[in-house]
């Protein structure tokens, strides 16, 4: 069974940096994609952040660009999303999520293959950790 741990998440404030990270058990850390949503209060979940396991190829939505930065560890079986420069506007819940194998969803990107941060390219999803950003 897979399941998919997210912490790291707290209260900060504006300025500020966060490291979240993403525990996958039951999961095999080859050929996967993991990725990084974000759901505000009343507001829709945004994917924000992939990363092919396959090369470590990211991929970011722009309104994170150049703040957020999503890396692995395999040996650890654990992701994480580093956030700095931290705005309310990224205050609410953080999600990683992973999918393996034929179930991911890649498409070709500057130079490399990337991995979709569409909601339905995901078939594994964690709980969730809160993120407080105060001005």
């Amino acid at each position: 069974q897979v399941q998919l741990v997210e912490s790291g998440g707290g209260s900060v404030q504006a300025g500020g940096s966060l490291r979240l990270s993403c525990t996958a058990s039951g999961f095999s850390f080859s050929r996967y994609c993991m990725g990084w949503f974000r759901q505000a209060p009343g507001g829709e979940r945004e994917g924000v952040a992939s990363i092919n396991g396959d090369d470590n190829s990211a991929f970011y939505a722009d309104s994170v660009k150049g703040r957020f930065t999503i890396s692995q560890d395999n040996a650890k079986n654990t992701g994480y999303l580093q956030i700095d420069s931290l705005k309310p506007e990224d205050s609410g819940t953080y999600y990683c999520a992973a999918a393996a194998g034929k179930r991911r969803r890649l498409f070709w990107y500057g130079l490399n293959w990337v991995c979709c941060l569409a909601d339905a390219s995901w078939d594994y999803w964690g709980q969730g950790t809160q993120v407080a950003v105060s001005s």
